[in-house]
């Protein structure tokens, strides 16, 4: 009954963190499109909440797992699972990213933004990294 548990979890945060990620990049978008762009200061408020919605949301997702009566390494899997949900939004969005830099004047944006697979992969990794965090504080928080 735990791995229902975990699946839904996965499904409910992973969609919670996927809505709150594409906000935040279509606000920064928003605020980029301006004829002066955005200043630093939003840039660096915009980056900090999308490392807490990395790092909260799995955690969060670690902890209603182990709450739930599952072991450690299920909690990793599930908050591994929600950052690469994620981190899949980001990747998803580039070409969006990508059109409104282009539009800009920046004609190398389309072939600076396009994913490699060495990229992908360590964004991979990044997930497992966040997801070993998440189920880490949870185990201590829970």
């Amino acid at each position: 009954m735990s791995n229902v548990n975990s699946l839904v979890d996965i499904a409910v945060f992973g969609i919670v963190g996927a809505i709150l990620m594409a906000a935040l990049l279509g606000l920064l978008l928003v605020l980029s499109g301006s004829s002066r762009g955005a200043a630093p200061g939003v840039r660096v408020a915009f980056g900090v909440a999308s490392v807490v919605v990395l790092v909260a949301l799995p955690t969060l997702t670690a902890a209603s797992t182990l709450s739930s009566g599952a072991g450690f390494w299920s909690a990793f899997a599930a908050a591994a699972c929600v950052a690469a949900i994620v981190c899949a939004v980001n990747v998803v969005m580039l070409p969006m990213v990508a059109r409104r830099r282009a539009s800009a004047g920046d004609r190398y944006a389309l072939a600076s933004l396009r994913p490699s697979l060495p990229v992908l992969a360590t964004g991979l990794l990044i997930c497992l990294a966040l997801g070993l965090v998440g189920a880490s504080v949870a185990a201590l928080l829970v």
